[in-house]
């Protein structure tokens, strides 16, 4: 019995070491250092408001196309009895173009934005894989326990990537390295072996429960993904207070992103200095993870609808505060207040729809919602690299996020109480 419990947490951990392993992909790439880069080497010759314009575009055509795939995908995986293997092509495909990235020259900022746009879809798509194999290495009495362990080695390991990642790319010649470029090719490179090393324990260790595998051929597995999704979709309309909370989530969780999307950017085409924007991003990596232990508590305390209407207006001010924003110091309060933010209202978002949704239906509903966040990644970015580009003003561009939260916000209001529901 305790080879089994051991074997079993071998399994568990191996399974979370690829947070852990892909966080180091959204920190140093995503966030960090790709917006800075793009501006500063790939892109140095475009005007400020048509770097924004494509950044934003780039992001939001590759979520679009996850989003589309995802049902398609899951259902594969279900019913083929092959997540890993997916998931294993999905890594390969965002590892490899990541470590590509070091090798693209200065003003190549096309090849640059293809070559994240790849990297990106194959860690949105991977996560597909990853988050399903949750139900594999897990029994329901401890999916939160395993999850969290998923979560909190990916905010450490992110954390600790990304403070590399800066050493090297504002220290390079303490690594032997000829400039800050090559620190930051460097960077990009070692991301990739990062994400492709730590996910191997995944796939040594994590085993899937067996499936009854099927003859279907593609085309068939590809009508049953799209009648599963209409059937949710119509008992997400039968329940009034679920379907009121996905249309806020869709517009506060979209800002939210969007933030964490854009904020380098921004940041850059305000003039701040890059090696400050880089170091901030540290401040909100290490604030998010005690924000939401802060904001479960204010949901175990009071309720999670009022501390997420907290974290709403809280976006709101951070926005408001953006847009006056002149120093290195301000983006640090910035930071500080995204990390604040943004760790409690995830974990609230999904606590709070837990108590709305039927329980014996809780898989199909929380796949829905996990689709929602992905489709919802899509129009900020795009908004506001347009809305910067039609004002031609960045500081102008991010004002449209207030929309986004002010609607989530206002919608959130008229939900139910779960007792009423």
């Amino acid at each position: 019995m305790s080879q089994l419990v051991a074997h079993s947490w071998r399994e568990r951990w191996a399974w979370a070491f690829y947070d852990w392993a892909n966080s180091a992909f959204v920190t140093t790439v995503v966030v960090a250092l790709f917006p800075v880069f793009l501006r500063n080497y790939w892109a140095q010759d475009l005007p400020s408001e048509q770097i924004t314009f494509h950044w934003g575009n780039t992001n939001s055509i590759a979520s679009l196309i996850i989003t589309v795939l995802a049902p398609f995908l899951g259902a594969i995986a279900d019913r083929s009895g092959k997540k890993k293997g997916l998931l294993a092509s999905f890594m390969l495909l965002g590892a490899v173009a990541t470590f590509s990235l070091a090798f693209i020259g200065e003003n190549q900022w096309q090849l640059a934005l293809f070559a994240f746009a790849l990297a990106f879809i194959g860690f949105l798509g991977g996560n597909i894989f990853y988050d399903s194999l949750l139900v594999d290495v897990a029994e329901e009495p401890a999916f939160n326990r395993v999850s969290a362990l998923g979560y909190g080695l990916g905010y450490l390991g992110g954390g600790l990537f990304l403070v590399l990642s800066i050493l090297l790319s504002l220290h390079p010649e303490w690594f032997g390295l000829a400039d800050k470029a090559t620190g930051v090719k460097v960077a990009f490179a070692l991301t990739a072996v990062w994400w492709a090393i730590f996910s191997i324990p995944l796939f040594l260790y994590v085993r899937e429960r067996p499936v009854a595998r099927t003859q279907q051929s593609l085309p068939s597995l590809l009508a049953q993904a799209g009648r599963d999704l209409i059937d949710v979709f119509k008992k997400i309309r039968q329940h009034r207070a679920v379907a009121l909370f996905l249309l806020a989530y869709f517009f506060y969780i979209d800002g939210v992103d969007t933030i964490v999307i854009m904020a380098v950017d921004y940041g850059q085409s305000l003039g701040l200095p890059s090696d400050s924007l880089i170091q901030a991003i540290l401040i909100t990596q290490f604030t998010a993870f005690p924000a939401a232990l802060l904001f479960g508590w204010i949901g175990t305390r009071y309720n999670a609808k009022a501390g997420i209407l907290i974290g709403i207006l809280g976006y709101v001010l951070i926005v408001l505060g953006a847009t006056q924003m002149q120093t290195a110091t301000h983006f640090y309060w910035l930071a500080c207040s995204v990390g604040l933010f943004q760790g409690g209202i995830q974990a609230l978002s999904r606590s709070y729809f837990a108590t709305l949704i039927p329980v014996e239906q809780a898989a199909k509903f929380f796949g829905f919602y996990n689709m929602l966040g992905k489709f919802a990644a899509i129009f900020g970015p795009m908004l506001v690299g347009w809305a910067g580009l039609v004002l031609g003003s960045s500081r102008m561009g991010l004002l449209v996020l207030l929309i986004l939260f002010v609607l989530g916000g206002l919608i959130l209001m008229l939900v139910p109480r779960s007792q009423d529901v």
